[in-house]
C-alpha cells in the first residue's frame, strides 16, 4: 500500500460540485473492488475523467473509511506502478440495492417534488426529471405504480395562494398578507419580504421578512385570508437570514399557557390545526390535545365557538372563564338553564 501522494493536479475546467465528486466515489469503489490491478488509464476513461483527477479521487479515498479513523478502519489505495489497487472497503464493495418498497418511496416523493411550485420550471427541477427517469428506467414495473399514486401537499391552501407566494420569491416582489395568527388569534395586515416557499410536516409555509414585526417570520399559507403581489422590490435585508427548521417550526415563548383540552370526535381536528405538544388519543374518537397560548384569549374563544365538542381540562382559572363568559352570554336567554358543574 502506498501512502497518499500529492496529485499531480485537478482535472481543468469547469468546477465540479461536491455532490457529482461523491456519485463517482461511491461507483468507484465497487468497480475498482471488482478489477483489482486495472490500468490507471483505462479507469480514468470509465469514469470520464483525467488520469490527474483519477489520482486525486484516489489520495481522497485513502483518507476515508469508518467511523474511528485508525489506520485499520481507512480505505487502502495504492496506484504507483501505474495499477489501480482498492482494499479495506467491503462496506461498500457493492453498489446500492434499494428494495420495491424503497424504490417506489423515492419515486414518489420524487414525483411530489417534482410538482411543487417552488421547484417546478426552475433549474433543480431538471435534475429532479432526470433522477426520476433514471429510477424509472431501473425499476422497471414497480415504476408503474409510483405512477398511479398521488401525493397532495395543498393540505386547504389554494394553488392560486401557493402559486403567487412561489412568484413573489422568485421575482423578489414584495408581498400584503391578511394573515390569521395562531398565537393570538388576531387577523392582520402584514407588509412581507418573501424568502422561500416549503413544505414542513405536509403544510405549506411562508418564509419572509415581516416589516410589521420586523424580523423573520414563517406564515403557513393555509391562515392566509388574502395574498397581494405588491409593485415593490420585496428583496430581504441582508440581517434576515432563514431560520433552522431543523426542529418544530412553532418556537413557543417561556411565557406562554400550557392549556389541556378535551375534544369530542368532531373537534378532532383541534389536534390537526394548531402546533400542539401532545395528542391523546382517547376512545369514540375524542382526543386529548396540549398546546400553549401566548393569549389565551383565542383559546376561551375557540371554546365557545365549538360549545361543547371542547372541554379545558386545565389551567383551572381559565376553564372558569370560559364558563362565566358562555354564562354571560345565556343570561340574555332568560328560558336557557345552565347547568351546574359536575363536582369531581
Amino acid at each position: 500500500m502506498s501512502a497518499p501522494r500529492t496529485p499531480r493536479g485537478a482535472a481543468r475546467g469547469t468546477q465540479e460540485s461536491a455532490t457529482a465528486r461523491l456519485s463517482r466515489l461511491l461507483t468507484m469503489v465497487p468497480w475498482l473492488l471488482g478489477h483489482p490491478g486495472v490500468d490507471i488509464e483505462r479507469a480514468a476513461g470509465q469514469f470520464g475523467v483525467t488520469r490527474d483527477q483519477l489520482e486525486s479521487d484516489l489520495a481522497l479515498l485513502f483518507v476515508c473509511g469508518t467511523p474511528g479513523h485508525l489506520p485499520d478502519d481507512l480505505i487502502e489505495a495504492e496506484w504507483e506502478d501505474g495499477k489501480v489497487f482498492l482494499g479495506n472497503a467491503d462496506a461498500i464493495s457493492r453498489p446500492l440495492r434499494l428494495t420495491v418498497d424503497e424504490a417506489l418511496t423515492l419515486m414518489v416523493g420524487l414525483r411530489a417534488l417534482a410538482a411543487s411550485p417552488g421547484v417546478t420550471g426552475t433549474p433543480g427541477s431538471d435534475g429532479v426529471l432526470g433522477a426520476l427517469a433514471k429510477l424509472e428506467q431501473a425499476t422497471g414495473e414497480a415504476a408503474g405504480l409510483a405512477a398511479r399514486v398521488r401525493v397532495a401537499l395543498d393540505d386547504g391552501a389554494t394553488q392560486a395562494t401557493l402559486t403567487d407566494a412561489s412568484r413573489a420569491v422568485q421575482e423578489h416582489r414584495r408581498l400584503r398578507l391578511r394573515y390569521q395568527s395562531f398565537a393570538r388569534d388576531a387577523l392582520t395586515v402584514r407588509d412581507v419580504d418573501p424568502m422561500r416557499v416549503l413544505n414542513l410536516e405536509a403544510h405549506w409555509y411562508l418564509e419572509g421578512w415581516c416589516h410589521r414585526a420586523e424580523e423573520v417570520r414563517l406564515f403557513r399559507l393555509d391562515r392566509i385570508q388574502t395574498l397581494e403581489i405588491l409593485d415593490e422590490d420585496g428583496t430581504p435585508p441582508e440581517r434576515a437570514t432563514p431560520r433552522d427548521l431543523a426542529g418544530a417550526t412553532y418556537q413557543a415563548s417561556p411565557d406562554d399557557i400550557v392549556v389541556d383540552l378535551l375534544t369530542e370526535a368532531p373537534a378532532a381536528w383541534v389536534g390537526d390545526y394548531y402546533p400542539v405538544d401532545s395528542v391523546e388519543e382517547l376512545d369514540e374518537g375524542r382526543r386529548r390535545v396540549r398546546l400553549r397560548a401566548a393569549d389565551p384569549s383565542w383559546v376561551r374563544r375557540l371554546a365557545w365557538r365549538l360549545g361543547g365538542q371542547i372541554e379545558i381540562l386545565g389551567p383551572a382559572w381559565l376553564a372558569q372563564q370560559v364558563r362565566e363568559g358562555a354564562v354571560g352570554a345565556l343570561a340574555a336567554y332568560p328560558s336557557v338553564v345552565v347547568p351546574e358543574p359536575e363536582q369531581p
